[in-house]
C-alpha cells in the first residue's frame, strides 16, 4: 500500500509511532493532518514536515470519563514523545460529546469506538489513521477512502454539514499546498 511506504520513509512519523505503541492505549491511533499532508509533502516534493502544525493521537477509553485522566495520558504521552517530533494533540474520543458543544456551538453524539471519530472529521482527506502494531504491522484505517488524499482534493465531508470549518481547513491547505483541488459538490 502506497499510504504505508510513504509513513515508512518518514522516519519522524514512524519514531512517534514506536513511542505512541510504548504508552498501550486503548484504541489509539494517529490520525488526520499529519498523514496526509505527509503524503501530500511527498507529492509535491516538500521538506518532510512543511505544513505539519501538530500531530493529533486519537484513543477509546469509556472506563473514566473524567477531564483528570485524559489529562493524565497527555502528560504520559508528552513525556514518552519527548524528541519525536510535535507537538501533540491527544484526545479520549469517548468524552468528546461531554465538552464539543460548548466549544463549537453544536452537538456531538457519544461514539462507540476511536475510529469512529473518523466519519467526523470535516473532509475527506482528513479521515485517515494509522497505528503501529506490537508485531510492527502498520494498522490503517480510512473510512471514506484515500483517493482524496493522494489526488490532493479537499472534499466536504458527506456525512456532514460542516461549512466554515470546512472552509477555514479548505483555505489553509490552499496557502501551503497550492497544488490542492477544492471540491465542494459531490463527485461528477
Amino acid at each position: 500500500m502506497r499510504l504505508e511506504q510513504i509513513v515508512r520513509s518518514d522516519p519522524d512519523l514512524m519514531r512517534l509511532l514506536d513511542c505512541l505503541r510504548g504508552l498501550t492505549l486503548p484504541q489509539w491511533r494517529l490520525v488526520s493532518g499529519c498523514l496526509y499532508q505527509t503524503v501530500w509533502n511527498v507529492l509535491t516534493h516538500r521538506p518532510r514536515g512543511t505544513g505539519i502544525q501538530d500531530h493529533d493521537v486519537i484513543y477509546f477509553d469509556d472506563d473514566d470519563l473524567s477531564w483528570d485522566a485524559e489529562d493524565a495520558v497527555i502528560r504520559r504521552a508528552e513525556a514518552v514523545a519527548v524528541g519525536c517530533v510535535g507537538p501533540l494533540q491527544i484526545r479520549n474520543q469517548a468524552r468528546v460529546h461531554l465538552w464539543y458543544e460548548q466549544h463549537f456551538g453544536h452537538p456531538y453524539a457519544p461514539l462507540r469506538t476511536a475510529d469512529e471519530a473518523l466519519l467526523t472529521y470535516p473532509a475527506t482527506a482528513q479521515a485517515i489513521g494509522v497505528r503501529l502494531e506490537a508485531n510492527d504491522r502498520l494498522d490503517i484505517v480510512a473510512p471514506l477512502g484515500l483517493d482524496d488524499v493522494f489526488a490532493m482534493t479537499m472534499r466536504p465531508n458527506p456525512g456532514l454539514a460542516v461549512g466554515p470549518v470546512f472552509d477555514a481547513k479548505a483555505a489553509r491547505a490552499l496557502s501551503v499546498w497550492p497544488e490542492v483541488t477544492i471540491v465542494y459538490g459531490p463527485e461528477p
